[in-house]
């Protein structure tokens, strides 16, 4: 009798706990769900923002934006270094064209770098420094963060080149897609906290 018992006790707590962590977890991806879902890459938005909440930790919009350009800056910096490689190794056989047009792009990522990190410092400054510079803060994220997208867009138009291996050009593509969908959202989260932020101080729309 008593062994029979010990079983379901152990039975019951171990359904019990994995109740709790499946509820735990449903919970924080509602949240992001809710957060995310005006993003064009929805399920891309809650797998970034996801290993940043948890029961303890429910970041605001103004966070949720600065990590998602945050992400968005990571993979910008690997996407150049990987670039980078593959322009050096053409150089070195001799493919000058293709080398020379991948260069180009690095030199748009190294713009697009700039671009988002100065976005985020900027986006770190707002609200804090008076409401009267907030959509001065805001038109200054919307266009460097733009101006990155469209620096991504044009490096995947010009990867044309036969030069290139075919398994080289789907990983630069592959990457210069995740960078263009990460701040695609990074500007939906952004847009999300301003609206929210200027909708709570009266401040009206630009």
């Amino acid at each position: 009798m008593a062994p029979n018992f010990l079983s379901f006790l152990v039975l019951f707590f171990t359904i019990l706990g994995f109740s709790m962590v499946v509820d735990s977890v449903s919970r924080e991806r509602v949240y992001l769900e809710s957060q995310c879902r005006s993003a064009m890459y929805r399920d891309l938005c809650v797998k970034t923002l996801m290993p940043y909440v948890n029961k303890n930790v429910v970041p605001g919009p103004q966070r949720l934006a600065q990590i998602s350009l945050a992400s968005c800056l990571s993979k910008a910096r690997v996407t150049r270094t990987y670039v980078s490689m593959i322009a050096k190794k053409l150089n070195q056989t001799g493919n000058s064209q293709d080398s020379r047009a991948l260069e180009e792009c690095v030199h748009q990522i190294d713009n697009g770098v700039d671009q988002i990190t100065r976005s985020y410092k900027e986006l770190q400054q707002m609200g804090t420094d008076g409401d009267e510079n907030f959509m001065w803060h805001e038109s200054n994220v919307q266009s460097w963060v733009s101006a990155a997208l469209t620096d991504v867009t044009t490096c995947i138009d010009g990867i044309t080149g036969d030069g290139i291996g075919r398994r080289e050009k789907a990983m630069i593509k592959a990457r210069f897609l995740n960078m263009k969908q990460l701040a695609s959202n990074s500007l939906m989260m952004f847009s999300r906290f301003t609206t929210r932020y200027r909708a709570s101080r009266g401040i009206k729309n630009p």
